[in-house]
């Protein structure tokens, strides 16, 4: 039967060509390898790295979630870098993510000022960028999940700037690159060519990716950067999966360690999950990645400031403890 109620309809929209935005990101705002606006240092990046390292050693998984965020920040070739060491398994985003990636590849430049475009609904609709619907609905059709669409379309297509695309990177490496969206969250959903079935059955393909991950999290390292809703929520139902799945088999994941980059003001005690009746309750990153889930035998660290200073910062010590390594 069908709905009783009148939907919005999206063939009246108008929708105008990337050239007449105005960006507020370009690619020269990308730092290179080995960059940093300043230094920054912190008593756990060193364990923090360590771990990583030794994660790839063992078999550890090690699995990156991030907000969009990071590529705004400029941060996508340290990124690209640490998937082409083998240093990360798996690199998980929300669905900004692919179009910040997929803007810097095709034109150099992402972003725009909701506070100006708002005031005339011209906020997201862009005609270029509503491509990514149609990549997306193709990759579904063919069973690929929604990463893997963005990812093979970047690496083959007639993209100036591939080389800062982290999904085309993630393709070409055989690396997975997931995208867990929520319908309504992002620009690409108000365009007319929007396949919420295609989306659905897309992401559904990359949750089912990165919790397999997840099953190999014993003895690994999960990073969060920048995520507050996406990164705990969809990691939470992952490893209670990859839980479930291991007490059958005999096993156990609880030996592993997890970290939070993030801005935010938080207690300094990472193993109590705060009261209700104070605000750091409701951050979804403290109670569920710092504190919950490595109740059982993990541990967890809270690294605070800015990504542009902490994930140089991160990579700096890990290339440094693979240099004293033996080859």
């Amino acid at each position: 039967m069908a709905s009783r109620y009148e939907i919005f309809d999206t063939s009246r929209l108008d929708i105008r060509p990337l050239a007449e935005r105005e960006s507020l990101v370009d690619i020269s705002h990308v730092l290179a390898v080995g960059q940093s606006d300043e230094a920054f240092e912190h008593e756990s990046l060193g364990v923090l790295a360590e771990r990583i390292v030794r994660s790839r050693d063992s078999g550890g998984a090690v699995v990156l979630m991030m907000g969009a965020h990071v590529i705004k920040d400029g941060l996508s070739r340290y990124v690209i870098d640490l998937m082409r060491r083998r240093l990360v398994d798996v690199v998980a985003m929300n669905g900004a993510g692919i179009i910040h990636d997929y803007e810097l590849a095709l034109i150099g430049a992402t972003s725009e000022s909701v506070a100006r475009y708002i005031r005339t609904g011209q906020f997201g609709l862009w005609k270029e960028t509503g491509r990514l619907n149609d990549i997306v609905a193709a990759g579904a059709a063919e069973g690929l999940g929604l990463g893997e669409a963005v990812g093979r379309e970047i690496a083959g297509g007639d993209y100036p700037h591939r080389d800062i695309s982290i999904f085309a990177a993630g393709y070409e490496l055989g690396i997975p690159v997931t995208v867990h969206v929520g319908i309504g969250y992002d620009i690409i959903h108000a365009h007319p060519n929007f396949d919420a079935l295609a989306f659905g059955a897309a992401s559904g393909r990359d949750f089912l990716i990165f919790a397999r991950f997840i099953e190999n999290l014993e003895g690994g390292v999960l990073l969060c950067y920048g995520s507050a809703v996406m990164a705990p929520e969809v990691y939470l139902k992952a490893l209670s999966m990859a839980r479930n799945v291991a007490e059958t088999d005999g096993r156990r994941i609880c030996r592993f360690t997890t970290a939070v980059f993030d801005l935010m003001d938080l207690p300094d005690d990472l193993t109590t999950t705060p009261p209700d009746t104070e605000p750091a309750y409701y951050y979804r990153p403290f109670k569920t990645i710092l504190v919950r889930t490595v109740a059982d035998g993990g541990e967890s660290f809270y690294i605070q400031g800015r990504h542009r200073a902490t994930m140089p910062a991160l990579h700096g010590g890990i290339i440094a403890r693979l240099k004293t390594r033996k080859p």
